[in-house]
């Protein structure tokens, strides 16, 4: 019994004893890794504890490698040194001695109340563990910001920027075509589809809908893939379906591709501008993002000058029967594919952004990047002998992330676990956004990037279709009235325009071989007369009569004939087509490619201006001067009263504002840090498309009506827009986070 005594007490003091010792030297832990935070003075110096390794070598506390060469603790580690939450310290798994056993203290009711207060304890130290991290992580992107700039400087403004420029500038400018693609095929395509106006206005807006899903879903992606094969996915699926879409046949089936292809090339803006920011130094960013936006011009001249060239020649087609029809619009769409293919195959020979690998803790990666842009700089400007001095990068703090599926798991059962983490990441990046750390700026660049947005796509849109109003207006005052004429024994061979004919008699007449433009027929009388061979376009028989009638080869199908009698009359081999209501012809083909081609061509100084002052007077004033002069532009708009002033119109609201573009873009991409950027970007840029849908929706309804709406819609959203922007931070010479 002594004996065993002896042996309690002897234990009860040894565990009392290294309890004590753990207490103290948790305390001292927390102290020199506090001290060792603080050490992080030199810029190519990572953080180091060595010092605190030889000076703890006595409590045998030994340091685990980070990412960075530095030494951190990793999750087991954190969970020994912090022993267990405070209401279990001192407890042995083995023993069940419980923290105030050795004190004397009575041991307490294990019930609820000890549970709970277990539990509480616990979530308050998984809280205080999150905030170290966090806090931990913040620093670590602090200082790899400052380091980064200055390693960017090293390597030099050169060869690799500029080959960049121009591989993700093949991006942009699919991106620049898409926008244009669908609003050039469809007078072709309708007489292929038969669309009604409904069909082709959800064809209309289809693109920025597929757009917007995309931007949100690829930004989101680009923060935790990479910029690079991201992009590279988002561009071959634009590719794919651009290129099926030339060959479908139903509207259905074309709606759908170009749906999809709407989705991939989506991610182009976003993930351009983040991805080349981070290859810029500070002095050099807002310039050449500003030179990367004229791809987004060229990529719609390309546009308009390919359909100019393409779309009327109508002999570029061939035909496998009535089921399958290849027109020369097919052939347009297909070319319009060739930019994002490009920008596939270039993109394929250009690194990841090294930004993002020490963003996510690949050291090596980075480095090896970043001394290739160093080295393709020097060598292109002669000094090949000057060496990358940097040896060592800070990257940032992980956290652990891993999951073990075990080697017994499908294959399926693997990807689906690994889907759904990668979904949540994303959706946790994204809910970032909302933290009350940038709640107040991800709502001010909502509030401008949707005002801004709504006011030009609706406008830009809305031009076009008061153009179109006015040739309607002008082509209706030429028209010409005939009536109670009377024709007998006359063959018509010819084009008729443009011409209403009322109560007019016509007997044994012939109408061959011919096209009806815009020719209405009322209260009049056809006897013993044949039709064969008419193809027609907005042609109408308004209470007519037909006797003894012969309908060949025709289009005049019978509900063209309103409230008409028909008597002994005939339709044989009707012509299989649509019922065309537009004007639609080669003259008015031009016309359109040629505005498109003017209009854009009409930001190139705008382009200009902005890249050469937007680092001299900075993102905010850019942003907001050219949103004011944009609103003071479209008091302009109710002069346009002809179809010239219209077209100049046009062309200065698009000149003007570009600038606002490009400021807006360049402040997205500077205001969110690194891990968050593409996101961010993404998000506001789906934004942007569901405001152009609105704005085109709402602008176009109104067009033939009044043009007070549309100029009080655009020229306030405008002037709010710029009124905002100047609530936000200037970031003009500051790091890229």
């Amino acid at each position: 019994m002594d004996d065993d005594g002896r042996y309690r007490d002897s234990r009860s003091d040894f565990i009392r004893g290294a309890k004590d010792i753990a207490k103290v030297a948790k305390k001292q832990v927390g102290k020199k890794v506090g001290r060792g935070m603080d050490k992080m003075t030199d810029e190519y110096t990572k953080r180091s504890y060595k010092r605190f390794e030889e000076e703890d070598d006595d409590d045998d506390y030994g340091g685990v490698p980070g990412n960075d060469g530095g030494y951190y603790r990793n999750d087991s580690r954190a969970n020994d040194d912090e022993g267990h939450s405070d209401s279990t310290e001192g407890h042995d798994e083995d023993d069940e001695i419980y923290e105030g056993e050795y004190q004397g203290i009575p041991r307490a009711d294990s019930g609820k109340a000890g549970g709970m207060d277990g539990m509480t304890a616990a979530q308050a130290q998984q809280f205080r563990d999150l905030s170290a991290y966090e806090g931990e992580r913040r620093k670590d992107q602090e200082e790899l910001a400052q380091q980064y700039e200055t390693i960017l400087q090293e390597c030099g403004h050169g060869k690799f920027q500029w080959t960049l420029y121009f591989v993700l500038g093949l991006a942009l400018m699919a991106d620049g075509v898409e926008i244009f693609v669908v609003g050039f095929v469809l007078p072709s395509a309708e007489k292929d589809m038969c669309l009604s106006e409904p069909n082709k206005g959800m064809l209309g807006l289809i693109v920025y809908l597929g757009m917007m899903v995309g931007a949100f879903v690829w930004g989101g992606l680009a923060d935790r893939i990479g910029r690079r094969q991201t992009l590279l996915i988002s561009l071959s699926i634009n590719s794919v379906f651009a290129f099926f879409s030339s060959f479908v046949q139903g509207y259905s089936s074309f709606l759908f591709c170009r749906l999809a292809s709407g989705v991939g090339i989506g991610g182009s803006i976003p993930i351009v501008f983040s991805y080349y920011s981070e290859f810029l130094a500070q002095e050099k960013r807002g310039e050449h993002l500003s030179w990367l936006c004229m791809f987004w011009m060229i990529g719609g001249i390309y546009a308009s000058a390919m359909a100019w060239a393409i779309i009327p020649h109508y002999g570029w087609s061939f035909q496998m029967g009535s089921a399958y029809q290849f027109h020369s619009w097919r052939v347009f769409v297909l070319v319009c594919a060739f930019p994002s293919v490009a920008a596939i195959s270039a993109l394929t020979t250009m690194p990841e952004s090294p930004r993002f690998y020490l963003e996510n803790g690949k050291h090596d990666e980075a480095w090896m990047i970043l001394k290739q842009v160093h080295d393709t700089n020097m060598r292109a400007k002669g000094y090949p002998e000057r060496v990358f001095s940097v040896t060592t990068i800070k990257t940032v703090k992980q956290m652990d992330e891993l999951m073990d599926m075990g080697d017994s798991a499908a294959w399926h059962e693997k990807w689906r676990i690994k889907l759904i983490t990668l979904f949540h990441q994303v959706w946790s990046n994204f809910q970032t956004v909302f933290s009350p750390e940038y709640r107040r700026t991800t709502y001010m660049m909502m509030a401008v990037w949707f005002s801004m947005s709504f006011s030009y796509y609706g406008l830009t849109v809305w031009f076009p279709d008061m153009i179109k109003y006015l040739q309607k207006q002008e082509y209706s005052s030429r028209t010409k009235v005939f009536v109670k004429e009377k024709v007998d024994h006359i063959t018509f061979n010819f084009t008729l325009e443009n011409q209403i004919h009322r109560q007019g008699e016509y007997f044994n007449d012939k109408f061959m071989n011919l096209k009806m433009k815009s020719m209405v027929f009322e209260d009049s009388h056809f006897e013993e007369c044949y039709f064969e061979d008419i193809t027609s376009s907005n042609t109408f028989f308004k209470n007519c009569t037909f006797i003894a009638t012969l309908f060949y080869n025709t289009d005049l199908f019978k509900y063209r004939l309103i409230n008409c009698k028909l008597v002994n009359s005939t339709f044989l081999h009707n012509k299989e087509g649509c019922l065309l209501s537009d004007i639609s012809d080669e003259n008015n083909a031009y016309m359109v490619y040629f505005v498109s081609f003017l209009g854009t061509l009409a930001v190139l100084p705008g382009n200009i201006v902005s890249a050469l002052l937007m680092d001299k007077i900075g993102r905010l004033r850019m942003l907001a001067g050219s949103s004011v002069i944009s609103c003071i532009s479209c008091f302009f708009l109710s002069f346009g009263n002809s179809e010239s002033a219209m077209i100049a119109l046009l062309c200065l609201f698009g000149g003007i504002s570009i600038a606002s573009w490009n400021a807006l873009d360049v402040l997205t991409v500077e205001l969110y840090p690194s891990d968050k950027r593409t996101t961010a970007f993404g998000f506001l840029n789906a934004l942007c498309k569901l405001a152009a849908v609105l704005g085109i929706s709402i602008f176009t309804s109104f067009v033939g009506i009044t043009k007070a709406v549309p100029i009080l819609f655009a020229s306030g959203a405008l002037a709010a827009g710029s009124f905002l922007a100047l609530k936000l931070p200037e970031t003009r010479g500051q790091v890229l986070q």
